[in-house]
């Protein structure tokens, strides 16, 4: 399969070009669970970053990347909207907690995170 879409004149090296058939390929073969993209590349003859560009511009849609086999094809139906569980937040607030010791004695001042200017404030009066 030859993937340049013109070959290059003897001497002077150009910038290869590939067909969108071939980039549709590629891309689709990175799709897999647990595909290295590097081996893709390398399998392919193309530069890692190449194909990582490729990749996320047929992800965000930038650069369709769509065979023209598949291009009348009726496409798959959006899988439905699936519900997850969100984790509760706990009824304890978030605070700041600030711990000094010295010797044998030690000092424990919690602040509300919602006040944490005035703990900021506050500590600076203190430590000077």
């Amino acid at each position: 399969m030859n993937t340049i879409e013109e070959e290059a004149p003897l001497g002077r090296r150009r910038r290869r070009r590939y067909s969108v058939e071939f980039k549709a390929q590629v891309v689709a073969a990175c799709q897999g669970p647990g595909v290295s993209l590097a081996a893709i590349a390398l399998h392919h003859k193309l530069n890692a970053n190449l194909l990582r560009r490729w990749v996320e511009q047929a992800e965000t849609n930038d650069c369709v990347l769509v065979a023209r086999s598949d291009v009348g094809a009726p496409s798959a139906p959006a899988p439905a909207f699936v519900p997850l569980p969100l984790e509760a937040r706990s009824a304890r607030t978030a605070e700041i907690r600030v711990e000094v010791r010295r010797a044998d004695q030690s000092i424990t001042v919690s602040w509300p995170t919602s006040e944490a200017a005035q703990c900021a404030a506050w500590l600076r009066e203190w430590l000077a």
